[in-house]
């Protein structure tokens, strides 16, 4: 990857309101799955801009905040300059970056049978799908797969959360149910009053698990692919655990004993 000169030419300034970078850009704040429509998703920050490239992602285009800066890109990523006011038009953030990147949507994505994954069933907060993510892809799984309901995984806001999780992971969304008779891994189900205790299950890799919404739990249809229940013990006697957090207590402890030692 080469490092291009940031100030060897005056890149186009994007000044106006009605410009179709910034309209586009705001069409993908406005609504989660918009990025399906318009085929592209944003990267906001050098954190996911840099986790993006290291994967082998062709950037289509990069746009700085006021002024550029010394940040290795390839050659031939077109680069403009936006004006802050602008810029807070469109980014969620309290402190908006002063790069953003735009990205091909890579498309729903296809089953892999044989991977080690992740199903999202309805979880429906931006932050706990990507805090999902971060644990499947810290702990080794290969692949999420995001049932119809659940927040789409390309949005800004999980891209935001993922902190770069997407581009170590398969991602396969807005999937129907019976996509999971595709599985060929065991597929487990957490539940908080009923199943086998997870320190208990058997050593098994790759698996499956099943994280339901965060109110609801699993639909029936969901569960009803599940092998076994799994309870997460709780010695403080709290009724129930967030999504992400039992997601990465049940991701963790299965690679764990499945290898013998922490993932790593």
């Amino acid at each position: 990857m080469a490092g291009a000169d940031v100030m060897a030419a005056p890149w186009p300034r994007i000044e106006s309101a009605s410009n179709p970078v910034l309209k586009q850009w705001r069409r993908l704040h406005g609504h989660g799955s918009a990025y399906r429509n318009e085929g592209v998703c944003w990267l906001e920050g050098e954190h996911l801009i840099e986790a993006a490239l290291q994967q082998g992602v062709r950037l289509q285009r990069v746009i700085w905040r006021d002024a550029p800066a010394a940040f290795a890109l390839p050659p031939d990523v077109p680069q403009a300059v936006m004006a802050s006011a602008l810029w807070r038009q469109v980014s969620q953030l309290d402190q908006p970056p002063t790069v953003a990147a735009q990205m091909a949507w890579p498309g729903a994505g296809e089953l892999r049978p044989d991977a080690a994954t992740v199903v999202l069933d309805a979880v429906q907060d931006p932050g706990n799908v990507g805090a999902v993510l971060r644990s499947a892809a810290a702990f080794g799984y290969q692949q999420v797969v995001a049932l119809r309901g659940s927040a789409g995984l390309w949005s800004p806001k999980v891209l935001r959360a993922a902190m770069g999780a997407h581009f170590a992971l398969h991602l396969v969304e807005d999937q129907p149910v019976a996509t999971l008779t595709g599985l060929r891994v065991p597929l487990w189900a957490t539940s908080s009053h009923r199943g086998q205790w997870l320190h208990q299950l058997p050593r098994v890799w790759p698996c499956a698990w099943l994280i339901g919404n965060e109110g609801k739990g699993l639909s029936d249809q969901a569960a009803s692919y599940a092998a076994q229940w799994v309870r997460i013990a709780q010695p403080g006697g709290q009724e129930s655990l967030n999504a992400a957090v039992a997601a990465g207590i049940c991701l963790y402890s299965t690679r764990a004993a499945a290898s013998d030692e922490p993932p790593g």
